[in-house]
């Protein structure tokens, strides 16, 4: 059941193997989750319609936002779940994982609503062109306005299944959605509607798989819910206005930091836009493949994280140092294979998603520079994700803040301005090389204070 699997997982396991268990179907979700994104790409590339593909590509910033709902309920909530489990307070996790699913609920569709009556100027904001606006206004209408609500639910039940335990479960809802979703694409583009409804095709896909992965989260909670702490039953009452603080506590920077990390497209996309289309498509296309080894580190955090919370809040800090430290490494050695790799096949990496030679030839150069980035980027949100686990919501802030809007941000704009286009791809790891050096001394000094604190403990004893 899910409590024990919880203390057996959090509490008693070897530390590489209770990795193993949370992170192994939790990357496997993140790859599906990536594979059907890039699977609208790759099908609406099929079209050899660069204009399809650079209005398609321009909602990713949207959606991407739309997700960062979730992580306020999600992140916030289910982080204050596992830390509440590790101190023994299963009436108060009932509590906060029904408030988190409500309230995800009421934000989400406020989201909706807000996209449906602003898409105008939203879309140029995000540097729809006359060529492009069509296209990127099909495709948000079925994944944003009509999307957003599954879509967040989905990926919250899948956040609180993950914080007591079920991480197998969670990664099976995200899995399905996914193959669905994979399987819809081509149905609906190349044979349900007619030619030129393409992105209308892949829209409707990603609206009907998101809307199945959201039925099965609500199916597992409700058969689970006598065994576990998971209910959508707001008879449980409210969380204690502690329990409400930490949730946005953590929960807003999780958001915010998301939305810096979609601001970053949406600037990205903006400065590209003032290039020209095929520019557009060809960073279009880079921003999603390079995304499998980030997919695969975010799925890494998100197993790891419970198991630093539970631990964090039952004061093992043998068991949280082990974890992060294992964490760490196995991230590190993804990040190096993901180097080497695309470094080898980048150009039939970009060539999967369209033909037209001007935009392989341009991804190619950028995909081989952006991804030299990887390695820091999983540094910098593993730190992230390491304070969101300690409940340290306004150092995981800090963080977020200063590395998307004090050095990724601006860099884009400086190096834009001396470099030109490939000022945009490179800068990326200029940012990131920067942000780690002020995660660790932020990380290495919050350390030494745990430490310190574990001693004083012990001697207290």
């Amino acid at each position: 059941m899910a409590e024990v699997n919880a203390e057996e997982i959090f509490e008693r396991l070897p530390v590489l193997k209770a990795i193993r268990i949370m992170a192994v179907p939790t990357v496997f979700g993140q790859l599906i989750v990536l594979i059907y994104n890039l699977a609208d790409t790759f099908f609406v590339g099929k079209t050899n319609n660069p204009y399809m593909v650079a209005g398609a590509s321009l909602i990713l910033p949207v959606f991407n936002v739309c997700l960062s709902i979730a992580g306020l309920a999600g992140v916030g909530g289910g982080t204050l779940v596992s830390r509440l489990l590790g101190e023994n307070r299963p009436d108060e996790a009932k509590k906060v994982s029904a408030f988190s699913m409500y309230l995800a609920m009421a934000i989400a569709a406020a989201f909706s609503a807000g996209m449906f009556i602003f898409m105008d100027p939203i879309l140029k904001l995000l540097g729809a062109s006359e060529n492009t606006s069509i296209y990127a206004r099909q495709y948000a209408t079925c994944v944003i306005v009509l999307g957003a609500i599954p879509t967040v639910l989905s990926n919250v039940m899948s956040n609180l299944l993950r914080s007591v335990g079920a991480s197998r479960e969670a990664g099976i809802g995200i899995t399905s959605g996914g193959l669905l979703n994979i399987g819809l694409d081509p149905l609906f583009m190349f044979v349900l509607l007619p030619k030129g409804q393409e992105v209308l095709g892949a829209g409707i896909a990603t609206f009907i798989s998101n809307c199945a992965s959201c039925i099965y989260f609500f199916i597992v909670i409700n058969k689970i819910r006598r065994q576990s702490v998971l209910t959508f039953n707001i008879k449980e009452g409210l969380p204690e206005r502690k329990s409400i603080f930490s949730i946005f506590n953590v929960g807003i920077p999780s958001a915010i930091t998301t939305l810096l990390f979609d601001l970053d497209y949406v600037v990205i996309d903006k400065l590209m836009s003032s290039y020209h289309d095929i520019a557009m498509a060809a960073i279009g296309i880079v921003l999603k493949a390079e995304r499998l080894p980030l997919n695969v580190g975010v799925g890494i955090c998100q197993g790891m994280m419970p198991i630093i919370a539970y631990n964090y809040s039952a004061k093992n800090r043998k068991r949280m140092n082990d974890t992060i430290k294992y964490s760490l490494i196995i991230g590190l050695i993804v990040s190096a294979f993901s180097i080497i790799i695309y470094e080898l096949s980048a150009k039939l990496i970009v060539n999967a998603f369209i033909s037209e030679a001007q935009t392989v030839a341009l991804g190619t150069n950028f995909l081989r520079a952006r991804i030299l980035a990887t390695p820091f980027m999983f540094c910098s949100f593993f730190t992230v994700y390491m304070f969101q686990g300690f409940g340290e919501g306004n150092k995981a802030l800090f963080l977020g803040v200063m590395r998307w809007a004090g050095l990724n941000i601006p860099m884009l704009y400086i190096l834009n301005h001396f470099i030109g286009m490939y000022g945009i791809v490179w800068s990326q790891l200029t940012a990131d090389v920067l942000t780690v050096i002020i995660s660790y001394h932020v990380a290495s000094k919050y350390m030494k204070k745990l430490k310190l604190i574990e001693e004083n403990r012990i001697k207290g004893e």
